[in-house]
C-alpha cells in the first residue's frame, strides 16, 4: 500500500470512527463501541473499504499506549497499592477459571486435541486492558475502589497472558516446556515493573533539567514522548506488553507517586511538568486512540464464521458461557458490595485485541481449524461488543 492510500485510509478511520463514537454517546451508549462497530462496518466484515495493515496497526498501538500512559498519569498509586490483594486475586481467578474450564470442555466435551484445548482455555484468559480503561474513564469511574481494582488486576492479567501465550506457544511447537525459560521471563518482568519507576523518575529530572537550560518548556512533552516510546520497547524486550511499560512511565510521573529518597522535582515544578504534559499529550490520545478502537473492528471478519452450522453453535455456546461466567465470578472472590463485584467481573470481560492475537496465532500454528477460528472470533467479537453495555448500564445508575 503506498503512502497517499494510507493518507486516505487515515481520513476515514478517523472520521467515521468519531462520528459512530459520537452517535453511540449521543445514545447514551459507550463510545468505545461505537468506534469498534465503525472498523467492523469499514472493514471485511462490513463494505471492506479498508484493510488493516501494519501501518494502522502501528498508529493504533501508538494510541493505546498513549491513553495508558494518561491513565497512568493520573492513577493514585496509593490507591492501587491499598488494592494489590484484591486485585492479584480477581486477577488470578479471572485467567484461571475460564481457562481451567475452557480446557475441560475442549479435550472432554469437544474431544478436541490437547495441544489445541489448552490453547483455547489459553485465549479466554484474555482481558483488553485498553477497552476497559476508555470504558470507565468515559463513565468517569476511575477513581472509584473498584476502578482500581479493574486496573491493576487487568495489568496483572496481561502479564498472565503473555506468560500463558508464550509457554502454549512453545508447547504448541516443541511439544514440551522449558520451565527455566517461564521462570526468566517472570523475573524479567518483574524487574522490569520494579525498577521503570525509579528510572522513569530519574529521566524526568534529567528532562527537567534540560528544559531549564534550554529555557525550553516546549521540550518536556517532545522529551516525554520519547521516554514513552522507550519504556514501551523495554517493556517488550522482556517480554510484557508494550503498553505496560508506558503505564509505568505514567506512574512514576503522576502527582501522587513520590520516591521517598529521590522525590527530585519541587512540588511546584513537578505541578508544572504535569501540567504542561497532560495539556500536550490529551490531543494526540483524543485524535489516536480511536484508531486504536476501529482497528480491533477492521481485524474482526465476521465472515469466517458460518451462523448455519450447528456444530459452531454447540461450541460456541458453552465457551461463551466459560469466558463471561469465568471473568464475572473473579469480581466474587473479594469483599465489595454485589454491584461492585459485577462492575469488576464485567470489566475483565472484553477479550479485544488480546483475545485475537491468541486466535491468529492458534491459526497460523495450526492448533485451530476453520471451524474453531471461527468460534473463537465470536467469543472474542460477543465478549469485546457486550461488556462497555453492560458496564454503561451498571455503572450509568449512580
Amino acid at each position: 500500500m503506498d503512502i497517499h492510500s494510507l493518507f486516505l485510509y487515515l481520513a476515514v478511520i478517523i472520521f467515521v470512527g468519531r462520528v459512530f463514537g459520537d452517535l453511540f454517546n449521543k445514545f447514551g451508549l459507550p463510545a468505545v463501541l461505537g468506534e469498534i462497530l465503525a472498523g467492523i462496518v469499514l472493514g471485511v466484515s462490513g463494505l471492506g473499504l479498508i484493510e488493516i495493515n501494519e501501518a494502522i496497526k502501528v498508529l493504533a498501538e501508538i494510541g493505546i499506549i498513549l491513553l495508558l500512559f494518561q491513565v497512568g498519569l493520573e492513577a493514585d498509586i496509593h490507591q492501587l497499592k491499598k488494592v494489590g490483594i484484591p486485585a492479584f486475586i480477581v486477577a488470578t481467578a479471572g485467567a484461571s477459571l475460564p481457562m481451567f474450564f475452557g480446557f475441560l470442555a475442549s479435550y472432554y466435551l469437544f474431544n478436541l486435541p490437547f495441544a489445541t484445548s489448552l490453547f483455547i482455555g489459553g485465549t479466554l484468559t484474555a482481558t483488553s486492558i485498553g477497552i476497559t480503561v476508555k470504558v470507565l474513564t468515559d463513565l468517569g469511574k476511575m477513581n472509584h475502589r473498584f476502578a482500581q481494582i479493574v486496573l491493576a488486576a487487568a495489568v496483572l492479567d496481561d502479564i498472565f497472558g503473555v506468560v500463558v501465550l508464550a509457554v502454549l506457544y512453545e508447547f504448541s511447537k516443541q511439544g514440551n516446556v522449558d520451565i527455566n525459560h517461564v521462570i526468566t521471563l517472570i523475573l524479567y518482568i518483574t524487574t522490569f515493573f520494579i525498577i521503570s519507576p525509579i528510572l522513569a523518575k530519574l529521566l524526568a529530572k534529567l528532562i527537567n533539567i534540560f528544559s531549564i537550560k534550554l529555557k525550553s518548556e516546549e521540550f518536556i512533552p517532545v522529551a516525554i514522548m520519547s521516554v514513552i516510546f522507550l519504556f514501551a520497547y523495554l517493556s517488550h524486550q522482556v517480554g510484557s506488553p508494550e503498553i505496560l511499560g508506558a503505564f509505568t512511565v505514567g506512574l512514576a510521573l503522576s502527582r501522587r507517586f513520590v520516591i521517598p529518597f529521590a522525590a527530585f522535582l519541587r512540588i511546584e515544578e513537578k505541578e508544572k511538568m504535569i501540567d504542561k504534559i497532560e495539556h500536550s499529550i490529551h490531543p494526540l490520545v483524543y485524535v489516536l486512540t480511536p484508531i486504536f478502537f476501529v482497528s480491533i473492528g477492521l481485524s474482526l471478519n465476521l465472515k469466517e464464521i458460518d451462523f448455519s452450522s450447528p456444530e459452531f453453535w454447540k461450541i460456541s455456546i458453552v465457551l461463551l458461557l466459560i469466558a463471561i461466567i469465568g471473568k464475572v465470578a473473579s469480581g466474587f472472590f473479594i469483599k465489595a458490595t454485589i454491584k461492585e463485584k459485577l462492575l469488576i467481573g464485567f470489566s475483565m470481560l472484553p477479550r479485544g485485541e488480546v483475545g485475537l492475537i491468541f486466535a491468529e496465532i492458534g491459526k497460523q500454528s495450526k492448533l485451530f481449524d476453520d471451524l474453531l477460528y471461527a468460534v473463537i472470533i465470536f467469543v472474542v467479537a460477543f465478549t469485546t461488543l457486550i461488556a462497555p453495555l453492560i458496564l454503561k448500564a451498571l455503572a450509568g445508575k449512580d
